[in-house]
């Protein structure tokens, strides 16, 4: 993920790589260009089994993704766009009140795919950022429905780029049929840099 952030170019040989299920509550395939990984806790030899070589596609499409779910006992949340952007600095323009209550139904939610968690309000939109895969800071943003069409997403995407700790960019996972939410983050300076499906266990 460092060498994604900091913008180089990946290696892509060998094309695909596995490695173990990240510390924390997911497993993932990650697709960057020319390069696959499967970060999960299964036998390589069995992926590698599964995929014909140098099929870039296989590894994001349902019947792997199906296959390692029954392996792993997991659930495939979606296939998203990846996106970051670089830090900013100085406070957001935007005015946002920070949630403080643990039991707001929107942390609650964050806490189940992210640590370290911290959530603002402003009318009409909601603005999370926390660390997921591999430690990465992420944000994820709600607009509310008599809200959208504004520029409030462009707007809390940006404020996101001045809440992170320096030095690290910000990522974000979106849906690639969200393309309001897509469009968005590009207004706010993010550049696509892959695609990914989590893998979580259902809540207990």
């Amino acid at each position: 993920m460092r060498r994604v952030e900091r913008g180089e170019r990946l290696p892509d040989r060998p094309w695909l790589r596995t490695s173990p299920q990240p510390a924390g509550r997911a497993a993932a395939v990650v697709a960057f260009p020319g390069l696959l990984v499967v970060a999960a806790d299964v036998d390589p030899d069995w992926v590698h089994a599964q995929l014909a070589d140098g099929d870039l596609s296989a590894p994001l499409n349902p019947p792997f993704l199906t296959a390692l779910c029954d392996k792993t006992g997991m659930t495939v949340n979606n296939i998203d766009a990846v996106v970051l952007a670089d830090p900013l600095d100085g406070p957001p323009e935007l005015p946002l009140a920070p949630i403080r209550d643990a039991d707001h139904p929107r942390v609650r939610r964050a806490h189940r795919y992210r640590d370290d968690v911290r959530v603002w309000t402003t009318t009409g939109g909601v603005l999370i950022i926390g660390r997921g895969l591999t430690g990465r800071w992420e944000v994820a943003v709600e607009v509310d429905e008599t809200a959208r069409g504004a520029g409030l997403g462009r707007q809390l995407a940006v404020s996101a780029r001045h809440l992170i700790p320096p030095g690290r960019p910000v990522w974000a996972q979106i849906a690639p049929g969200n393309a309001a939410s897509l469009r968005a983050f590009l207004a706010a300076g993010y550049r696509p840099v892959g695609a990914e499906a989590l893998l979580t266990r259902a809540a207990s």
